[in-house]
């Protein structure tokens, strides 16, 4: 797969990416207009982060990791691949079943191993709301695993868009939702919101995501799959092998962030006992990573969803060197992205956050922003590590991942306790973001040692002279304009929110133009990028509209 056909792949993924950023980005603008960032919106981001965690940990990395492999070689069946296809959803879909019901049963003991501090004393309503959340949302498990399945279905018949392209359904529900509450519901907190209003919140975020599922089905029958309720596991036995591992996998990463829920969370307490008001707690966390992630879920995530299946192929076929040579190419095309996003997160998060968090206090939405400034020292290596990961899987080798994965979390975790430990409870948060960075930084070159045994050696020089070369355009472009806003703070110049906003599009402008410009200066090819990467855009969208 060469650059061009990559970005012919990847195009209209990206344009459905971008548009449910967009929208998710409003959502969670409205989210934070309605909860704030204290103790009320930490009860509801625990409880609607808990389906995703469990979810993950017990079928979505599986799978996301394994099933494509494996749907692939389905296909070259008398069938189709239908049969393969029924068992599957049928089978993960009763387990998903059973885990919702087991799931909502326990949830006090799940609020508990999340958030333990708010089974304090003096936090019994915190303790209530969040249980009550937790179970509205838990049945968002069996639509997540629903909405993965049917898009991974699709992704293996060569249908990449409308995986991108559903969250968008969920965003309007939640931007509907949020956005109508906040009309007729202003001024809740955590002593004044309501059983009736906690049901609401709770069951319509739920309800966003069974629209998110839903839409695919459409989809499905137009590819012309037959998935029919088909009970058994024949045909399936590889695919939970390979998924034990895979579970190991994802087990390790869900306790280290069940150790930063738990870090954050005291944090959250310890901070409000100490008469801090400013929120520092889990929230603020949730929506840096959700800014922090968004170059990758843009460029990496449609990048490495029209790779995956490419390269297995690749692999299957025992093209070891050809698929080194796609993983090394994924990695400089997506650099091209996240280094400069990394150093524009790192200069001007406070600037980004109080720009976008508008309905909250300029002290809580400054806070978002460090700790998105401290995230980003690990966006360009956490692009790469999961890059490489895919190398793996396309190799169906779930047993060695299980190491790099290990080494990461006993770096974050540690970190994690370093910080609680031994800084101040307002900046426990910022130093969960610090904790990210530097774990996966540690991660990345110990996932390259491991791949060796797949691709042959993997040297970090095929990437990183690209990649430091980047970095100087980066800062190039940016350091004037970094130096120039902070002068601007510094002489007391009082800037409204809207003329903050004003001035961030215009750093965004003229920092884009001039990290082009020093680019192509300094000789990367790969800048052409951004010129493919929207032509390509372009192309699919006129094609859709001629074709509606």
């Amino acid at each position: 797969m060469k650059s061009n056909e990559l970005f012919r792949a990847s195009g209209i993924m990206a344009l459905g990416t971008i548009i449910s950023r967009i929208t998710g980005f409003i959502r969670g603008i409205l989210i934070v207009a309605v909860l704030g960032t204290t103790l009320l919106a930490d009860t509801y981001n625990v409880a609607n982060t808990m389906p995703n965690i469990l979810y993950n940990l017990l079928v979505g990395g599986a799978l996301t990791a394994i099933f494509i492999p494996q749907l692939v070689r389905s296909f070259e069946s008398e069938d189709g691949g239908d049969d393969f296809a029924s068992r599957l959803v049928t089978t993960i879909s009763l387990i998903l079943l059973i885990l919702v019901l087991l799931g909502m049963f326990f949830a006090p003991d799940l609020v508990r191993l999340y958030a333990p501090e708010f089974f304090t004393e003096g936090f019994a309503r915190e303790q209530e709301i969040a249980i009550a959340f937790t179970r509205y949302c838990l049945p968002q498990i069996f639509f997540l695993g629903l909405f993965t399945m049917l898009g991974q279905v699709a992704n293996a018949r060569g249908s990449f868009g409308p995986l991108m392209w559903a969250p968008i359904a969920n965003n309007l529900v939640g931007i509907a939702l949020f956005g109508g509450f906040l009309l007729f519901s202003t001024g809740i907190d955590i002593d004044s919101i309501t059983q009736p209003q906690i049901a609401l919140l709770g069951w319509g975020t739920t309800f966003s995501v069974v629209v998110q599922a839903l839409v695919l089905v459409p989809v499905i029958k137009k590819l012309g799959i037959t998935i029919k309720p088909k009970l058994g596991v024949a045909g399936l036995g590889k695919s939970f092998k390979l998924a034990g591992w895979t579970l190991v996998y994802v087990l390790i990463s869900q306790l280290g962030y069940l150790v930063t829920v738990n870090v954050a969370t005291a944090a959250a307490v310890r901070s409000f006992n100490d008469g801090v008001e400013t929120g520092v707690g889990y929230t603020p966390y949730t929506f840096a990573y959700f800014v922090m992630l968004l170059p990758y879920s843009i460029v990496t995530i449609s990048i490495i969803t029209a790779i995956l299946p490419h390269i297995s192929k690749l692999a299957l076929d025992g093209k070891r060197e050809e698929v080194k040579a796609q993983l090394v190419r994924a990695i400089r095309l997506v650099g091209v992205i996240t280094v400069p996003s990394a150093v524009a997160f790192l200069l001007f998060g406070p600037l980004i956050t109080e720009s976008i968090f508008v309905g909250i206090s300029t002290e809580d939405s400054r806070y978002i922003g460090y700790v998105l400034s401290a995230l980003s020292f690990g966006l360009v290596a956490f692009s790469i590590n999961l890059i490489l990961i895919r190398g793996f899987n396309a190799f169906e080798d779930t047993r060695t991942q299980v190491v790099s994965i290990l080494v990461i979390n006993i770096f974050s975790v540690g970190l994690s306790y370093f910080f609680l430990f031994f800084s101040k409870n307002q900046w426990v948060t910022v130093g969960l973001g610090v904790a990210f960075s530097a774990s996966y930084l540690v991660g990345l070159f110990v996932t390259l040692g491991l791949l060796k045994k797949h691709v042959g050696r993997l040297a970090i020089s095929e990437f990183f002279g690209q990649h430091v070369r980047l970095f100087i355009a980066s800062l190039i472009a940016m350091v004037p304009l970094f130096v120039l806003t902070q002068y601007i703070s510094w002489i007391d110049i009082e800037l409204s929110r809207l003329a903050r906003a004003g001035e961030l599009l215009i750093v965004m402008m003229v920092a884009f133009v001039a990290y082009i410009v020093s680019a192509k200066a300094l000789g990367v090819e790969e800048i052409s990028m951004i010129r493919r990467l929207g032509s390509s855009i372009g192309r699919r969208t006129t094609k859709t509209e001629e074709n509606d």
